[in-house]
Parts: structure tokens; C-alpha cells; sequence
């Protein structure tokens, strides 16, 4: 399992090394494309004048609160969409209407409804977070078989004991998977909601480096988010190996590795 690990992240090595060689040759200019020895040495040079830790930290908090926020709403609307049919009729069209809509067009809305503090750049965030988190809970939630909730009926269960024991239980993997489109999406917003009339952040770093064309910057900021996005879909692949412990395709793979 470990060497299965460590192959994921061969070609992305890979790359590296021939985007390296391809600056080192000349055949990318330096001025337009910086190098990743550029990348890295800039960086450093970020990390040890305080820089990059005071940028990453707010983004971080960011991220967490406007994923937090989706995570809440997304799946309160799911159970309510989910679980009954008149729920269903009063949620599900107006979020399918909002799920369409341009995130850049809700942005100028989005600082005169709310300013220009972290109020926006936090509901952007959980904007386009919420989305994935409802839309899969409520797959799961209608993908039941029926065959378990015939079985609840027979064992006589309460409607709040079917709930906790068979609907989200049995729904718990589509949460998961989820919870992993919405941690790259935050992300993905979190670019946009910081490249407008923010002070601080990684996006703003990326913008400031950009009007003086300094692209190993730009990249260090790329690097930061992908860096970032690596790692907390790395840590829901973890919860969901934690929580889906019950399951026999989990079983399986622990017997098997």
C-alpha cells in the first residue's frame, strides 16, 4: 500500500523535473515561466520574512469557516430535501437556480450587500462549498435501499431511530464524497474571493506580485493552494477510511493489503 502511495506522486515529480530542464535549456523563458528552483528559493525567502505563514494563515481561516458554513447549510438543506417529499418541492429548485448562477457576477452584489471584510470572501467560499455537500447527501439519502427501510417498519422503528441507524449511516459515504468536491471547490473560490478588495491572504500576495510581474510569486501561490488542496483531500480520504470502517468493501481492502 505504501509503494501504491508513493507512485501517485511520481508524475507530478515528473513534471517538475522536466519543467525544470525546460528553463534550464532556455526553452521556457524565465522572465515569463519562473523555474521551480526560482519558485523554491523564492518562497523561502517568504517563509523567513514572516510573508507567506501571515498570508496562509488568513486563508486557512477563511477556507475552514466558509467550508464549516457549507457543511452546516449543505447538509441541513439535504436532510430536509432528502427526507421528505414537500421538502423536496420547497429546497431542491431554488438551490438547482443558485447552483447555476456565475460566482464572478455575485461578487460586486456580494461587497454591497455585505462590505469589503471577510464576510464576503467567507460566504463566496461557503457559496460554492454548500453545493456538492447537499447535492451528494441527497443522492445518498434517496439512494436507500428499500429493502432496510421495509426492515425498519417491520422492527417497528421510530422515524427519528430509522434516521440515525439506517438513513445516515447508509448515506454517510456519499457525505464523504461530498465533503471532498467541496474542499476543492473552497479552494477554488477562495482564489476569487481573494483577488477582490482583500489586504491580506494568499490571492492577495498573487495580485500584488503580478503588477510587478513577479510570476515566481504567482507560482508560489499556486504551489500554496495546490499544496493545501493535496492535503485536506487527503485528510477526508482519512475520515472516510475512519468512518466506513463497518463497511465489507473497507474490510476487503484491509485483508487484502
Amino acid at each position: 500500500m505504501q509503494l501504491q502511495n508513493l507512485a501517485r506522486y511520481l508524475s507530478p515529480l515528473l513534471m517538475i523535473l522536466c519543467w525544470q530542464t525546460a528553463c534550464s535549456t532556455g526553452l521556457l523563458s524565465t522572465r515569463l515561466v519562473a523555474s521551480p528552483l526560482q519558485i523554491l528559493r523564492t518562497g523561502w525567502t517568504l517563509v523567513q520574512d514572516g510573508t507567506l505563514s501571515t498570508n496562509m494563515g488568513v486563508s486557512l481561516l477563511r477556507a475552514v469557516a466558509g467550508l464549516s458554513l457549507a457543511l452546516l447549510v449543505g447538509t441541513s438543506l439535504a436532510l430536509i430535501s432528502g427526507l421528505s417529499q414537500l421538502g423536496e418541492n420547497i429546497v431542491d429548485a431554488p438551490l438547482q437556480i443558485f447552483r447555476t448562477l456565475p460566482v464572478l457576477a455575485l461578487v460586486p452584489l456580494f461587497i454591497l450587500w455585505f462590505g469589503i471584510g471577510e464576510t464576503p470572501k467567507i460566504l463566496l467560499v461557503a457559496l460554492g462549498s454548500t453545493f456538492p455537500i447537499y447535492l451528494n447527501l441527497h443522492k445518498g439519502i434517496r439512494s436507500i435501499d428499500p429493502k432496510l427501510l421495509e426492515m425498519t417498519r417491520t422492527l417497528r422503528l421510530s422515524r427519528s431511530q430509522t434516521i440515525r441507524d439506517v438513513i445516515l449511516p447508509g448515506a454517510l459515504p456519499d457525505l464523504l464524497v461530498g465533503i471532498r468536491f467541496a474542499v476543492g471547490i473552497s479552494w477554488l473560490m477562495l482564489v476569487v474571493a481573494e483577488q477582490v478588495n482583500a489586504d491580506s491572504g494568499i490571492g492577495h500576495m498573487m495580485m500584488d506580485a503580478q503588477d510587478f510581474l513577479r510570476t515566481d510569486i504567482i507560482f508560489v501561490g499556486f504551489a500554496i493552494y495546490g499544496l493545501l488542496g493535496l492535503i485536506s483531500d487527503q485528510v477526508v480520504r482519512i475520515l472516510e477510511r475512519k468512518a466506513l470502517v463497518w463497511r465489507p468493501q473497507h474490510l476487503k481492502t484491509t485483508a487484502s493489503a
